[in-house]
């Protein structure tokens, strides 16, 4: 009875902990959403309620100009790291292969230092070559970061493959091509929508790593919304964030839904 009584009681210490954190990670977001449509230039109360700051986002040219950078970027980085992260979750799944260990090494790398190592190190390399700095260099340091946690994910879900299906397909003749197209990809296909999301996310909410890539003319949401933060304007910035924040849960619930699509028809 007392070892109950003791494991409810640690139970309801971890329940409360728990929501604790929630409520601090979460409050700051709310506060952020409910004085986005705060009629007052400065956060200092409740001035009444407005849409105004909405319609500002869309009349700024510049906030448009850095949405559109932000997008391509993440999409193009998304696309080409989603395909070198399969490609190289494969190669590595073979356990022949005599530099494995050394690679896997490297892909662990951009996720243990910090930031603003990457970005130091890579301004010095387009420095060095003399590559003007902006959306190709943007592109370049987004797609070294984000190949890690594609990798990282795709091989987790290759760990736990039913290659008795694999091996039945070739039992029957089916040609190499056949059962990758039919078989593995489809298996495979949740854990690459995990990731290609995983990287779209990464390359988003990315700052520090494109701050020192990006160059003089070419912003990206994160860049944009830190200068007018640092000029003191933030009506407009609570707006863009929670606008963002309904763009990021969307993402999340389609996804979601696609993998349960993909899981009830394999």
């Amino acid at each position: 009875m007392k070892r109950l009584n003791i494991s409810r009681f640690y139970q309801g210490m971890n329940l409360t902990a728990f929501s604790l954190v929630m409520v601090f990670l979460y409050i700051p977001i709310l506060i952020l959403i409910i004085f986005s449509f705060n009629n007052a230039k400065i956060i200092t109360g409740w001035r009444g309620f407005t849409l105004k700051y909405y319609f500002q986002l869309f009349e700024n040219d510049t906030i448009k100009e850095a949405f559109r950078n932000t997008m391509v970027i993440a999409g193009l980085s998304t696309f080409i790291s989603t395909v070198l992260g399969v490609l190289t979750a494969l190669g590595m799944e073979n356990k022949k292969f005599s530099g494995r260990k050394l690679m896997s090494a490297l892909i662990y790398v951009p996720l243990v230092i910090p930031d603003i190592l990457m970005g130091v190190s890579l301004a010095l390399l387009f420095n060095f070559t003399r590559v003007n700095t902006g959306m190709f260099t943007v592109l370049i340091a987004h797609i070294t970061f984000c190949i890690s946690y594609t990798v990282i994910v795709i091989q987790s879900r290759l760990e736990g493959f039913n290659y008795s299906l694999v091996e039945a397909a070739m039992d029957l003749g089916a040609r190499p091509a056949y059962i990758f197209w039919k078989i593995k990809f489809p298996l495979m296909l949740p854990g690459i929508i995990a990731a290609a999301l995983l990287a779209f996310t990464l390359s988003i909410d990315d700052f520090i790593i494109t701050f020192f890539t990006s160059g003089r003319g070419f912003d990206t949401l994160p860049i944009y919304v830190e200068g007018t933060i640092r000029r003191g304007t933030i009506t407009t910035i609570n707006s863009l964030s929670t606008l963002m924040i309904g763009f990021t849960l969307f993402l999340v619930v389609i996804t979601k839904r696609l993998r349960k699509i993909l899981i009830s028809t394999i």
